[in-house]
């Protein structure tokens, strides 16, 4: 890519931007268009870690991701203090790619 195009990349994302801060301060949803919306933000953070656990390139793939992520799901759901559900799934990912 060329430097103008990346700069004309860069104008245009400012650009719709901060036209949806300005048109957010004047458009309101329904309550039921701001229920739907607060559902959103899970949905497609759950989505993004399941790609990136499972993907291997187009394929399914189960290895040392998948197991560090089902670790800190059960110690999660055990209501583990966060930063101890981080180092038991980071440890368990570290283990797994050593055997």
């Amino acid at each position: 890519m060329t430097w103008l195009l990346i700069g004309a990349l860069t104008v245009g994302c400012y650009f719709f931007k901060a036209s949806g801060v300005l048109a957010a301060g004047n458009l309101r949803l329904s309550s039921n268009g701001e229920s739907a919306l607060s559902y959103l933000t899970p949905a497609v953070l759950s989505g993004l870690i399941m790609v990136q656990t499972f993907d291997g390139g187009g394929t399914l793939e189960i290895g040392a991701i998948t197991i560090g992520v089902v670790v800190g799901a059960i110690a999660a759901c055990a209501k583990t203090p966060f930063p101890l559900v981080l180092v038991l799934a980071s440890v368990a990912t570290a283990i797994t790619r050593l055997l």
